[in-house]
């Protein structure tokens, strides 16, 4: 993936961005296509790990992997790592809110939850980041992306319709999931508003680096050390979130919500959930419904609502 050349995506201070069509490129649908496909098969594959290793253990051995992944693809873009002392404290906000909550919040959750349906929860992210934009930002919606985003909210109730009473036996962990997709909503608005000329791939790897040194030392300070190696499936899913989550997901899905609105690109990965239900059916034989099916549909239409360019006169 290529990186964008540097440019300042914020409005001047105390305006708010009217919400504007997105221009959707041949390369936002093809860097969305493999977000939404290596993202969504990781649900399953997550959920297998932490059955096996501590979970802030696996999120940290991910990391480490995957922060090499990411400084090869800096050097092979020519992209510099150098950030100005002024852009610091800017770039670690920004982690905070897109990736230190959502991945201690989620890994700490994810034993005590079904894969698919933690997914669920999780992408509740961008009804969140909806509402985050209306009273916080001042983000005036089209008609078009507030049909589109309730539709993404039924079609999330919907796909939780059966899960409620297994919710309830864990509410601890789906709290924390709609936590983790509470903060990440505010930090996909705050990354599209953010003024900094540092480009994207660069920023997506010091947020890494700085969430790499944080779970570690969670992980040092409340998990055990493992005392053999894991097994060859664990060991595949640590490589798998290293190279395809950290290495390629994260920097495709900085790259979306800098160059897409914070509706267009939150609600664009909303076929993630759904693809993370059906691997985790295939593969862990969780159950479907009816339901599942009408969310689906009401995915499609959500993603159609707000991506595909209006009609002019």
């Amino acid at each position: 993936m290529q990186n964008p050349a540097p440019v300042v995506l914020a409005p001047p201070a105390g305006a708010a961005p009217a919400a504007t069509a997105p221009v959707l490129s041949a390369r936002h649908v093809w860097v969305l296509a493999l977000l939404t496909l290596f993202w969504g098969l990781n649900w399953p594959i997550m959920k297998a790990a932490v059955s096996e290793m501590p979970p802030l253990t696996f999120r940290a051995l991910s990391l480490l992997g995957g922060l090499p992944c990411l400084a090869l693809a800096l050097k092979l873009l020519r992209v510099p790592f150098r950030v100005p002392r002024a852009e610091w404290r800017r770039i670690g906000a920004l982690s905070v809110t897109n990736m230190l909550v959502w991945h201690v919040c989620l890994i700490l959750a994810l034993p005590h939850l079904s894969s698919g349906r933690a997914a669920i929860l999780g992408y509740t992210m961008p009804v969140f980041s909806a509402l985050w934009g209306r009273f916080v930002f001042d983000e005036r919606l089209t008609l078009r992306q507030g049909l589109g985003v309730a539709a993404a909210g039924i079609a999330v109730l919907l796909l939780l319709w059966h899960e409620f009473t297994r919710l309830s036996g864990a509410p601890l962990a789906a709290g924390a999931v709609l936590v983790a997709a509470l903060v990440w909503g505010l930090g996909t608005q705050q990354l599209r508003r953010t003024p900094t000329a540092v480009a994207t791939l660069a920023i997506s790897f010091w947020m890494t680096a700085i969430t790499t040194v944080v779970l570690c030392g969670l992980a040092l300070a409340f998990e055990p050390l493992p005392r053999q190696l894991p097994s060859r499936a664990t060991l595949g899913a640590i490589v798998y979130n290293a190279v395809l989550v950290f290495g390629y997901c994260h920097a495709a899905w900085f790259y979306l919500a800098r160059t897409l609105t914070p509706v267009a690109s939150s609600t664009s990965v909303m076929l993630i959930p759904v693809l993370g239900i059906v691997s985790g059916a295939w593969w862990l034989g969780e159950r479907l419904h009816w339901q599942d099916g009408a969310a689906i549909t009401l995915i499609l239409l959500s993603i159609a609502a707000v991506l595909l360019p209006a009609r002019r006169p």
